[in-house]
């Protein structure tokens, strides 16, 4: 499956339309659900056979970010055998009272992997919370960048923001 057809098929099974808060706390009339998309099997193939090519050259660890850059990442591992890292938006405090879980991060270089990103607000969050831990974090993959200006906020971040599909491939395509 081409990419045209990918993005496609992404809209068509995964926009909703209605109000939404997003996690950004920004209101919207439309909805990725991108539960939807990472539920399917051959979707959810597609998007990691293109995303595993944009995977930067060096990375030691994929770490997906709670809760749907966690299928992503997995996906990505099973397809790359690379090994995984699950990051919490908080750690725990029962059992291991860990923020990240899996694969250790400490040392290695590490691409966050994240499903639909909008402001980025989160995933500076999660980076700073994994740099903390050692971890050596300048590369982020996305499935959709909805919001553009996400680009800049984390490039002041010092984070390279890789997304598969735009908002604007989604809406070419639908």
């Amino acid at each position: 499956m081409d990419k045209k057809e990918l993005a496609r098929q992404i809209y068509a099974v995964s926009h909703i339309t209605g109000t939404f808060k997003l996690r950004s706390g920004q209101i919207s009339d439309q909805y990725f659900d991108k539960y939807l998309f990472e539920a399917r099997p051959d979707l959810l193939k597609e998007i990691t056979d293109k995303m595993a090519k944009l995977i930067p050259a060096g990375t030691e660890v994929l770490a997906g970010l709670e809760l749907g850059g966690v299928p992503i990442s997995t996906a990505l591992s099973l397809k790359t055998g690379l090994p995984g890292a699950f990051v919490r938006k908080t750690a725990k405090n029962y059992g291991t009272c860990k923020l990240a879980e899996g694969a250790e991060i400490k040392g290695k270089k590490v691409c966050v992997i994240e499903d639909v990103v909008t402001t980025g607000g989160q995933i500076i969050i999660s980076v700073n919370d994994l740099r903390k831990l050692g971890a050596n974090v300048t590369d982020v993959l996305c499935v959709i960048l909805r919001g553009a200006a996400s680009t800049e906020l984390l490039a002041k971040e010092g984070l390279h923001l890789i997304p598969l599909l735009t908002m604007e491939e989604l809406e070419a395509n639908k």
